[in-house]
């Protein structure tokens, strides 16, 4: 259990919570005593706290975009690709024959998961539950995001700010390197009087549609994804 806290960041008030948490039902006593009520709870918790950080984080963004990107990070490959990033295959409370196996099911860590997650809601609130969310699913949310939404950052941003500046954003070229048959343009997306960090790409179009990524992330006071330098 203090190699799971260490894992996961989180000190536990209450150890019995952590140890059902890490409890399949292949290692417990009866099935009321492993991680499935708290699995329970988890799911419900995370779809939550998801779909607000996804509501305030994307205001672009229509119930269709936030549904999809919804299902994909609350997903089971999600969670299950989480649990094995934070090592909890180590920490796991199995019987004998799962033991022996070498391989811990993804199923297995994805439920893991997200019955940590309602373990640290019912250990440490609302807060705690929050900052568990923020430093293992954020990454996934904007990942997610970028796959979703590759190639439509500029689309976004026209919304955005025709919508809330009644302009239409433009771009300009800022620089520019490597042989002719290699370039690559750095490229600052402007709305307005306002212009936004600058972004590298391997062709125009690749950096404008950074750039225009950078501009949304800077409307919502997050740091730029791509680097200008």
């Amino acid at each position: 259990m203090e190699l799971c806290e260490e894992r996961i960041g989180y000190e536990f008030e209450d150890r019995k919570l952590l140890h059902s948490a890490l409890t399949h039902a292949s290692g417990a006593e009866n099935r009321l005593r492993s991680n499935e009520r708290l699995e329970f709870l988890g799911d419900a918790i995370l779809g939550a706290l998801v779909c607000e950080t996804l509501f305030d984080r994307f205001p672009e963004f229509l119930e269709g975009d936030l549904t999809k990107l919804k299902s994909v990070v609350v997903s089971r490959q999600t969670c299950a690709k989480i649990s094995k990033a934070l090592g909890l295959d180590d920490c796991l409370i199995v019987g004998k024959g799962m033991a022996s196996t070498r391989d811990v099911p993804p199923s297995l860590l994805a439920d893991v998961f997200e019955a940590l997650l309602a373990a640290i809601y019912l250990d440490g609130g609302d807060a705690a539950a929050r900052q568990f969310i923020s430093n293992t699913i954020d990454p996934e949310i904007e990942i997610a995001a970028s796959i979703e939404h590759a190639g439509n950052f500029k689309s976004l941003l026209q919304q955005l700010a025709q919508r809330e500046f009644g302009n239409t954003p433009i771009y300009q070229l800022v620089d520019e390197k490597g042989p002719d048959h290699s370039k690559c343009f750095k490229i600052a997306a402007q709305v307005g009087n306002q212009r936004f960090e600058a972004a590298w790409g391997r062709n125009k179009k690749e950096a404008e549609q950074r750039a225009a990524s950078n501009a949304l992330s800077q409307m919502r006071d997050e740091a730029a994804p791509f680097p200008s330098d």
